[in-house]
Order: C-alpha cells, then structure tokens, then sequence
C-alpha cells in the first residue's frame, strides 16, 4: 500500500525531473535574444522554470501532507489499473508510432482509438474528429508558425 503522500511527492519529482530536462535542452537551443530575435529555446527555458517551480511547490505541500487525506492508505484495484492502462498504452503507442506514420496520421489515429473503441463516442462522430485534428495541426504548424511536425517514414516514401 502507498501513502497519498508518497504518491504526491513521487508526482511532483517526476514532473520536476522533466522541468530540469526541458531546462537543459533549452539551453542548448540558445535562451536570450539573438539578432534575429528571440533564441528557439526561450520559451521552453520559461516553460521548464514554471514546471521545476510548480513542482517543488508540490513536493512542499506533499511533504506537509496538510489535509485529512495525507496519509490514507491508496490501494489500487484491477479495475483502476485497467482505466490507467486505457490511458498510458494509447499514448504509448501514439509516441511509438509517430516516426513511422508521421504525426499527423497518428494524431488521427491516437484520437480516433481514444473516443471510438471505449465507446465514448459514436464511431462517426470520432471519425469527424480524428479527421479534424491533424487539419487542426497542419493548419496552427504548417501554415500559421511555419513549423514542420514529423511527417515520419510513410510521407517520405510517398515523397513528401
């Protein structure tokens, strides 16, 4: 059995650890103005400071454990195990898939698979938005801030 203390604190060092990478690979991107601007990694070097700052705000509320339920005992059942899984194998596979597919057919695909197979929403319905997300994308990426996504090993062997 884990405490909800534990489980916090563990959540918050988590995300801090992931603050730090994104702090550190900013700065290898150049943070700062440039004669052309602002460097590329200035707004993740923000982006990190906030999740590293989030963060030890969390491990400190955590490690107070203020509030009755700070020390209950959290059991996880089959069933809670089974709507985690139906969360993290999803994006799983949507990450594993995007050097092959591209992220624009996986996106589709990510978001057709969350919505159609739970039965969350009807099948044509998730059909509509799946088509609608990686237009959504190829318009804010492509065309609005001129940044190319991963258009993965299938678009190149058809040439794009």
């Amino acid at each position: 059995m884990i405490s909800r203390r534990a489980l916090e604190i563990a959540a918050a060092a988590l995300t801090g650890i992931f603050g730090v990478v994104v702090i550190i690979s900013s700065i290898d991107n150049g943070i700062g103005w440039s004669s052309a601007g602002v460097d590329a990694g200035t707004f993740p070097f923000l982006t990190g400071v906030i999740i590293v700052l989030g963060s030890l705000y969390n491990v400190a509320h955590g490690a107070l454990g203020r509030g009755t339920l700070a020390n209950v005992r959290i059991a996880i059942t089959a069933t809670e195990v089974r709507r985690l899984a139906g969360l993290f194998v999803p994006a799983a596979i949507f990450v594993a898939v995007i050097p092959l597919l591209g992220m624009y057919l996986a996106s589709a695909g990510y978001v057709f698979a969350v919505l159609a197979l739970p039965r969350r929403q009807p099948v044509l319905r998730a059909l509509v938005i799946g088509a609608a997300t990686p237009l959504a994308l190829y318009i804010v990426f492509e065309r609005m801030f001129q940044v190319s996504l991963p258009h993965g090993a299938l678009a190149a062997a058809f040439g794009f």
